[in-house]
């Protein structure tokens, strides 16, 4: 539940990916990714960056994303899209792990 009337829903994705995944298969992803804001509505703002900490604490994960929403009804429009069903099912052949945490910004 929002904490007040104007808060936003975070959406904050981690991959590792495999160890004997091919670059372009990880860039497929990374386009992949890029590609859903414009595909499925309701999407405030993206971004995504890849690990720079020195702290090594990051547990193979190298690759974040995140998506910020209005509202939870718009985060499930976006994890239930066809388009995300899609990019999805493109992330077993590459994909480790990932790491999936929502939240409301405050």
């Amino acid at each position: 539940m929002p904490a007040n009337s104007s808060s936003l829903l975070r959406h904050v994705v981690l991959f590792a990916f495999r160890d004997d995944a091919a670059a372009d298969a990880v860039d497929a992803v990374v386009s992949g990714f890029h590609a859903l804001p414009a595909a499925i509505p309701g999407i405030v703002a993206y971004e995504w960056g890849t690990n720079v900490s020195p702290e090594g604490l990051n547990d193979g994960f190298t690759h974040c994303f995140t998506l910020t929403f209005a509202s939870a009804e718009e985060r499930d429009t976006y994890l239930n899209h066809p388009a995300h069903q899609r990019f999805v099912g493109t992330l077993g052949s590459c994909l480790a792990r990932s790491l999936v945490f929502d939240y409301w910004a405050r």
